[in-house]
This record gives structure tokens, sequence and C-alpha cells, in this order.
């Protein structure tokens, strides 16, 4: 971390973007060629209900680490934002995993609730790729003591996680009744 802390801001933009274009591609490449990097028969069919859990985990944390900002708490609030971007790093390792072994899943309801099911999924996955290098800046910012900068990429960083978080949750729960058992 010592070299984000002293990297100038070319350097640490050229980081972050370089750490979001491999994941967003890796991400793009597995959904257009799913099961491509398939390894063995590994069983990864709890993971989606895992990738639920952790957003649903991360939302509640991010609320608790706003609550403790606005309590002054700059401890539990760290606490908090560092364990909610542990968890959405563990996420995307499992996420990566799971879409290199499994055949995607179809929507398969009807009516108005695909259209809103469609509108949630598209609108999770842009700002999934989206909140990556917001994240990644935040905490740089913070890392580096630049408060005034954290803040005011925390201030879009944080209702855009909350977002993603959320209907991370709401897609497990609208599509895992068409999950091959």
């Amino acid at each position: 971390m010592e070299v984000i802390h002293k990297a100038s801001e070319k350097k640490l933009g050229i980081f972050v973007y370089s750490i979001t274009i491999v994941v967003a591609s890796l991400v793009t490449y597995l959904l257009i060629y799913p099961k491509s990097l398939a390894v063995g028969n590994l069983d990864v069919s709890g993971l989606p209900r895992f990738h639920a859990f952790i957003n649903g985990t991360c939302f509640i944390l991010l609320i608790i680490g706003l609550i403790a900002i606005m309590s002054r708490n700059f401890s539990l609030h760290k606490i908090m934002m560092l364990s909610t971007f542990v968890l959405s790093a563990i996420f995307l390792v499992s996420y990566v995993l799971y879409h290199s072994q499994a055949a995607p899943t179809k929507f398969g309801g009807i009516g108005s609730i695909k259209y809103v099911y469609y509108f949630i999924l598209v609108t999770h996955i842009l700002l999934a790729t989206i909140i990556l290098p917001l994240a990644l800046f935040t905490i740089a910012r913070s890392w580096r003591g630049e408060f005034e900068k954290h803040k005011k990429v925390a201030r879009w960083t944080l209702p855009i996680w909350l977002y993603v978080t959320l209907t991370g949750v709401l897609v497990y729960l609208m599509i895992s009744p068409y999950y091959l058992k």
C-alpha cells in the first residue's frame, strides 16, 4: 500500500484504471464465453446464494459505515469501509469463478416483471463497473490522508455502491427460481 500512498496523481489513475480495465474485460469475456475457463467439474451451484449473501452483508456494512461517519466515529467507519471492500474483492473472485464454470441462467419471468428484472440487471451491471474505480479512488484518497478529496468522491461512491449491493440481492432473488437444480 506504500506504492499507493506515494504515487503521483497520474500513476494512481493509471493503477486504478488498469485494474478496472482488467477486471471489466475478464468479467465481460466470461459473460460472453461462459464456461470457457472451466476447470474440471467444480460444483459452483451454491455460489449465487453466496454472492447474494456477500452483497447483502456489504449493503449493511455500508449503512453502518455511513452512520459511523455521520457520528464522527472514524475508526468504525474505516473498519466498515475496508470490510466492505474486502468482501467485494472476495465476491469478485467468486463471481469470476462461478462464471468460468457455470452456464448462464435465463430469466423465466414474463410480462412486466421481465422488464423490471432487466432494468435492475442492466443498471446493476453498469454501475458495478463504475463502482470499482470509484471505490479504489475513495480508499486511496483516505489512505493518502486526502480527506477533502476523499469526501468529494465518497459522495458519489456510497450511493452507487449501496445501489449495486442492494440490486445484487434483488437480481439473485428474482432469478433464483430459474437456476438449474
